[in-house]
């Protein structure tokens, strides 16, 4: 146990968390998929057009909505950067979670539109597509897996939401146009009689963008209700919060992602025959020891709770469950 009339030595600066260097990249990624999207939409709905393929058309249509849905995410990732203010004194990293939302339905919705229009291509007769049609499906898998898999690992890098659903938003591109490749091959080797194939390719693809979209949908709205992050976030916090030195129990620990970065409100005991002073030094420690080695973590409020040393178990609170700690500081 510390002295009680000595504070701890000065911790060394914590290092600033990378969340705004973070929206940047994500938000220049998004640009990259808006320029991507529309050159595909554009030679996927020409070449649909020229070559009697309506699943092509179809995929370039959802092509043409991912030009909407990353410049959603390009947007709330700009928010998201912003600073803190009076009005947001944590930031606006919600953002971030709002705009994959937005995606999420509108992919939702997306989807229902495809489906509808598949149907009544279906049962409306019509020429097989043109065999160029394949060549281009090619290119687009090529490009949009490439696209995914940077994208992706760029995600998992940063922790965010909203990059990853751009990301997923690339691999449905990539399996639709697959399914595609499937049912055009499948018309124009079949013959007369298999020209549908297309459509019920398309079909087929409607229904893999409307199981996307639920699954960007549902990590977001939880983002939003903040959700507990992972077990493992709160299990290291925990842990390096027991490891420093003055405390004796880590009884309280929530922890809750705003944006790209995490806030964790700690409760922790301590002697309670030491001073202020040094209850507020180690309610330092503490909160520097878990920012020093978790850079994601933005902010640690530490609530200080007394021990009795010769028992180990909590005495009562002074003033009234007055916060003896000022982890603001």
């Amino acid at each position: 146990m510390p002295d009680s009339t000595k504070p701890f030595a000065a911790a060394p600066p914590i290092p600033a968390p990378h969340g705004k260097d973070g929206y940047n990249t994500g938000a220049r990624l998004a640009l990259v998929g808006v320029a991507v999207n529309f050159i595909l939409a554009t030679v996927k709905i020409a070449a649909g057009v020229i070559g009697n393929c309506y699943v092509l058309i179809a995929d370039g249509i959802e092509s043409s909505l991912d030009i909407f849905s990353s410049l959603i995410i390009w947007f709330g990732l700009k928010v998201a950067a912003e600073p803190p203010d009076a009005e947001h004194p944590y930031g606006h990293g919600k953002a971030e979670p709002l705009a994959s939302v937005v995606v999420a339905v509108a992919v939702l919705g997306a989807a229902i539109a495809l489906t509808v229009q598949s149907i009544r291509e279906i049962v409306t007769p019509h020429h097989a597509p043109a065999w160029y049609t394949l060549v281009v499906l090619v290119a687009v898998v090529i490009v949009k897996e490439t696209l995914f898999r940077k994208v992706g690992h760029a995600a998992e890098d940063l922790g965010s939401t909203a990059v990853k659903t751009d990301a997923w938003h690339h691999r449905a591109d990539a399996i639709t146009s697959a399914g595609a490749f499937i049912g055009i091959s499948i018309a124009l080797i079949g013959g007369p009689g298999w020209e549908p194939a297309d459509d019920w390719a398309a079909l087929f693809t409607c229904g893999l963008i409307g199981f996307n979209g639920y699954r960007l949908l549902m990590p977001a709205l939880h983002e939003i209700m903040d959700s507990a992050p992972p077990p493992e976030m709160e299990a290291a916090v925990r842990a390096i919060a027991a490891g420093t030195p003055g405390v004796a129990d880590v009884e309280k620990c929530r922890v809750r992602k705003m944006g790209l970065e995490f806030y964790v409100d700690l409760h922790i005991g301590v002697d309670a025959d030491i001073t202020v002073r040094a209850g507020h030094d180690i309610g330092h420690a503490v909160k520097d020891a878990v920012r020093s080695t978790k850079p994601e973590i933005a902010d640690v409020l530490v609530h200080i709770e007394p021990v009795e040393a010769s028992t180990g178990t909590r005495g009562q609170k002074v003033g009234a469950q007055r916060d003896s700690a000022f982890p603001n500081h």
